[in-house]
């Protein structure tokens, strides 16, 4: 994203393009978090939970739901999330009127798995 400046002169106006500034956002590389989630088997549900994900700008490792009779269990995985940011993430969910449960569970991924092999998180 570019912010757009415009400046005044006598004659004209000029604009001029500036870079966006540099993500601020504190990351722990080698941290997985799972969230594990018992809310309602309703089909608003899924959406709801992953939207707060997507609006971080995060893409899970792995993202898993099962029913079970009119309730589901969702498991989100997230590499690279410092604990500040997985903690609201969890009690963002809790806020959800949907949701009955919000469990978090972390471990260390070894460097060699980050890259092409992310998705061994999910093991």
């Amino acid at each position: 994203m570019s912010t757009v400046l415009m400046t005044a002169a006598p004659a004209a106006r000029t604009a001029s393009v500036q870079p966006a500034p540099a993500e601020t956002r504190p990351v722990d590389p080698y941290r997985c978090v799972a969230f594990t989630v018992r809310a309602d088997a309703d089909p608003g549900t899924l959406p709801r939970l992953l939207e707060l994900f997507a609006k971080r700008g995060l893409v899970p490792a792995s993202v898993t739901s099962r029913l079970h009779g009119d309730a589901m269990t969702v498991e989100v995985e997230a590499v690279g999330l410092a604990r500040a940011e997985s903690d609201h993430i969890g009690n963002c969910l809790r806020q959800l009127p949907m949701v009955a449960q919000v469990r978090l569970a972390e471990r260390t991924v070894p460097a060699e798995l980050l890259g092409a092999e992310l998705l061994a998180c999910a093991e």
